[in-house]
């Protein structure tokens, strides 16, 4: 039997109770398992202990997920965070190097949510803080007293460009997506191409536009029920083919 390719998802510290642990959400573990038909190894948010090069060299894939916890304002020039919103600096001190080694070796890179945001600022973009007190935006936040299934329904559609990178992998031009996010793409970062637009003009998706490899960051969460859902199903073939390919070529 032929080995799966191995995609390793970026942990979040956290504490529980008095002790730090390295956690990982299952819906992406189940995501990248089943929708990309991978090995799922975690990888823990070690910051300069992680050695990137062995990292890069036993791995065909990184998933950087979402999290309840912001990129650190310092790195993209921001203001303070507002009271109430969580910081993870470990995973930050993790990230942030690993992205640009990734995308440099060529190694498939899918980031959402909290990845996509840390995807911008790796590339020197920079973030909203609160999107739906800027001028003009959508509210992008979920209700957080609706069940989870309302949660992560359908909030309002994206526009694909004709040609980019999600088009070319689904052949949709348009799609509704779900939206659980109070921080969004400010300005975009050096070299990334939007590949999804909300309907206030927010960049949604955006990929690396000079990578070698498979490169696709989402805000929104296509992991979430990702087999009942076409844009969600194509989005993770399509990054499982990816880690195949550099499984192969490795």
């Amino acid at each position: 039997m032929s080995r799966k390719p191995v995609v390793a998802l970026v942990a979040d510290r956290k504490m529980l109770g008095a002790h730090p642990f390295h956690c990982v959400g299952h819906k992406y573990i189940d995501a990248v398992v089943g929708g990309a038909g991978c090995h799922a190894i975690l990888l823990p948010a070690f910051g300069d202990r992680l050695d990137l090069e062995q990292t890069l060299e036993m791995v065909d894939g990184l998933l950087l997920t979402g999290s309840v916890s912001m990129v650190e304002p310092r790195h993209y020039g921001g203001p303070l965070l507002p009271e109430g919103q969580t910081l993870d600096t470990d995973r930050d001190a993790t990230t942030l190097p690993l992205i640009r080694a990734a995308v440099a070796r060529g190694v498939p890179l899918f980031a959402i949510c909290r990845g996509f945001q840390e995807m911008n600022v790796a590339y020197g973009g920079s973030l909203l803080q609160k999107v739906h007190e800027t001028p003009g935006m959508l509210d992008h936040r979920e209700d957080e007293a609706a069940d989870l299934d309302i949660q992560y329904g359908p909030a309002h559609p994206v526009r694909f460009p004709e040609g980019g990178l999600v088009e070319r992998l689904t052949g949709l031009r348009e799609y509704s997506v779900n939206s659980i996010h109070n921080q969004g793409v400010e300005r975009l970062g050096a070299g990334l191409v939007a590949e999804a637009v909300a309907p206030d003009g927010l960049v949604e998706a955006f990929s690396v536009g000079n990578a070698s490899g498979f490169t696709l960051a989402t805000q929104w969460h296509p992991e979430w029920k990702y087999a009942d859902n076409p844009l969600s199903t194509a989005l993770f073939a399509a990054f499982g083919e990816a880690c195949r390919r550099h499984q192969a070529a490795r």
